[in-house]
């Protein structure tokens, strides 16, 4: 049954289309259309309409193959226009001709050639020639760097002082805190464990020595004081800087300069390079910046 609203065929019998919902009962009765069947009355032959014993009438050859005039040597396509010639024998752009090279001139002046030492020119055979003898300047000397002057004692105590007060503060800053946080007082100060407590503000100490000094010459009390911590040669510039590991010997040869009273500091105040013990083990010195 083929449902008239959704088109759909299906082969069971009911009052409704199985996809659609549709009732076939809203369906208009047409007459059915059915083909007569053959009977016994009607006579037995072909087709009235389809001659079979006639012949198709002769429409001559294909068109593919006919040939015009009845010439057998005929092309069978016949093209409709003449063909190109291929590109490879094409005329190409026409090639402009080279240009002509300009010709150097005659009035142009014979070369010249000049030496570092001297200048020759060609002169005309009628008169004498004469060489031209140039003037040696002589070398460059390269100018070695001035000495640079040594920090005076007073600049060299000024920035000692500040540097010993800006420890002085952090130690003692480090000391309270501790003993905060282990609720002590200043006089309990000795129940700590003393040795893990110096040797902190040693490392303390020394750090802010090494890391100022290596990094730009001067501490905050050397900034303060106008002074600077250079190499020892004599040829070294003001701003040359000193490696890590000289820093390192020089903070560490502040104990040496304090373990005899503080006698290591003396010949910082005297002399002409007015170098300290530390400076000299080192290999420093301290000059105005």
């Amino acid at each position: 049954m083929k449902c008239p609203k959704c088109q759909y065929i299906s082969f069971d019998s009911g009052d409704r289309c199985r996809n659609c919902g549709y009732d076939f009962s809203l369906v208009e009765d047409l007459p059915e259309n059915d083909l007569s069947i053959h009977n016994e009355l009607e006579p037995v032959g072909p087709f009235a309409d389809i001659p079979l014993h006639q012949k198709a009438p002769d429409t001559g050859s294909l068109p593919l193959f006919r040939r015009e005039n009845g010439d057998p040597d005929a092309p069978l396509v016949t093209p409709s226009a003449t063909p190109r010639a291929p590109l490879s024998v094409r005329r190409g752009a026409p090639t402009p001709p080279p240009r002509p090279r300009p010709r150097r001139a005659e009035s142009d002046p014979e070369p010249r050639l000049a030496l570092d030492t001297a200048e020759f020119a060609v002169v005309p055979e009628t008169q004498t020639p004469r060489a031209t003898v140039a003037t040696l300047e002589p070398p460059t000397v390269m100018e070695e760097a001035p000495h640079q002057a040594a920090a005076s004692p007073v600049a060299r105590i000024t920035g000692g002082l500040v540097d010993f007060a800006i420890l002085g503060g952090i130690d003692l800053a480090v000391v309270y805190f501790t003993l905060k946080i282990c609720d002590m007082t200043f006089p309990q100060l000795t129940s700590l464990p003393m040795a893990p407590l110096a040797a902190f503000l040693a490392l303390l100490n020394g750090g802010y020595l090494v890391t100022f000094v290596a990094a730009g010459g001067q501490t905050i009390g050397k900034m303060a004081a106008g002074t600077r911590v250079i190499p020892a040669d004599p040829a070294a510039p003001a701003t040359e800087r000193v490696s890590f590991g000289q820093a390192v010997v020089r903070a560490a040869g502040y104990v040496v300069s304090i373990l005899p009273a503080g006698l290591g500091f003396l010949p910082a105040l005297t002399g002409r390079e007015r170098r300290a013990v530390h400076d000299r083990l080192s290999d420093t010195r301290v000059v105005r910046a």
